[in-house]
């Protein structure tokens, strides 16, 4: 990885964030030879997110060096993007510097989504789906005696990870999972899970919400009170606001609006990949999973409009999804191609073992693109139901 201003005679590509989308998209570019490619991230070092549960509990790392993921040429700047000036095709930074581009790729992510609407929530609990919310909640933790009561709101794959991982490092947990336990799996998968917390002693707290967080407790809608030491809030994802800010089209949640290409509805010179996409107003699921291939296909979009040829439209199957329930146990959920779970799974070490393949492969898999652009292949899908084009443009969805 080098960082020198890229020649005037280049395409310029601007990647704004440096997770596994963005990462693998900047590496992708490179089969071009032309285009001179820069990477803004807010840090200096990758952050490994489905590893972020294991940094809180203190039985892992979640940082890379970028200069092991990132391929030659590429400029990494680490600095924030507040604004994508699409008439004078600028990204302006943080810093007060600003980025010339031909092509911005908006890699931006998902965010932690602390609701404003729980009295106490934004106060005094936590969250983990960034690195530096991570990094304080460790820190609370490691100040906690072990016996302290910990409460994990959130029923999805991020909380009963974060609320396996403590518990099998001996912390007394309540899982408050809203409507249900890992409503996106299959039943068999589901009791198999709750077998799991109930033998280490987490108590899971189904068809209830939390209704206000305290210092030392929270509040269920059912009326109930309980002590909680440490409220940890898993309840779901929010997206940065760079694109409304930036007079964009978004979905409800801040999501890009993208046509099948992932090309923004707005600008044809912005196309989205990630967390960050919704293509025609119908994202797929946040996920490691989907951003090694979107972030592929967002960078071909722009090489196919670089080399004045149609885009592809996005074509990505899923198979499933996995969840670690420990350092010893996991499940891997079996799905049809359009990610609704069948009544099979791989449970146990077997389990835990293809959780660990899958998410050092969202490494491995950066590091091989580096290495030779183009190389990511991925299970096709069949062609999305087309469906009715946004409104008017600049109009940001409510």
């Amino acid at each position: 990885m080098s960082t020198p201003e890229h020649p005037s005679t280049l395409n310029k590509v601007v990647v704004i964030g440096g997770g596994y989308a963005g990462t693998l998209a900047a590496n992708h570019l490179r089969m071009r030879a032309d285009v001179g490619i820069t990477v803004v991230n807010p840090r200096p070092e990758f952050v490994e997110r489905v590893r972020l549960h294991q940094f809180v509990a203190g039985t892992r790392e979640a940082t890379v060096d970028f200069g092991t993921l990132l391929g030659e040429g590429i400029r990494l700047v680490v600095d924030s993007a507040t604004h994508i000036d699409t008439t004078t095709r600028t990204v302006r930074l943080a810093s007060g510097r600003a980025l010339d581009y031909d092509y911005v790729i908006y890699a931006v992510g998902s965010t932690g989504a602390i609701p404003s609407s729980v009295p106490g929530a934004a106060e005094f609990a936590f969250d983990l789906a960034e690195f530096e919310p991570a990094q304080r909640l460790r820190a609370r933790l490691a100040e906690l005696p072990l016996d302290a009561p910990v409460t994990v709101v959130g029923g999805g794959l991020t909380g009963i990870e974060t609320a396996a991982e403590l518990a099998e490092r001996g912390r007394a947990v309540t899982l408050v999972c809203g409507r249900a336990l890992a409503p996106s799996f299959g039943a068999p998968a589901r009791r198999a899970m709750s077998t799991w917390l109930s033998r280490h002693r987490v108590e899971v707290v189904e068809d209830d919400m939390v209704r206000e967080v305290r210092p030392d407790a929270v509040v269920l809608a059912g009326g109930g009170v309980r002590a909680s030491a440490l409220t940890i809030w898993a309840g779901g994802f929010g997206v940065p606001r760079l694109a409304a800010a930036s007079g964009l089209r978004t979905d409800e949640l801040g999501r890009l609006l993208t046509d099948e290409t992932l090309t923004s509805v707005d600008d044809d010179r912005i196309v989205a990949t990630g967390d960050a996409a919704a293509p025609s107003g119908r994202p797929l699921r946040m996920s490691c999973y989907a951003a090694g291939p979107l972030g592929a296909q967002a960078a071909d979009t722009v090489l196919s409009r670089i080399a004045g040829t149609e885009p592809a439209v996005i074509s990505l199957a899923f198979s499933g999804a996995c969840v670690s329930l420990g350092r010893r146990t996991g499940i891997r959920q079996l799905a049809r191609k359009d990610d609704t779970a069948v009544n099979l799974y791989v449970g146990g070490r077997m389990g835990a073992a293809i959780k660990e393949v899958t998410c050092n492969f969202a490494v491995k898999r950066i590091r091989r693109e580096a290495r030779r652009p183009g190389s990511l292949i991925w299970v096709k899908g069949g062609p999305r139901p087309e469906q009715p084009a946004p409104g008017p443009r600049g109009v940001t969805t409510p």
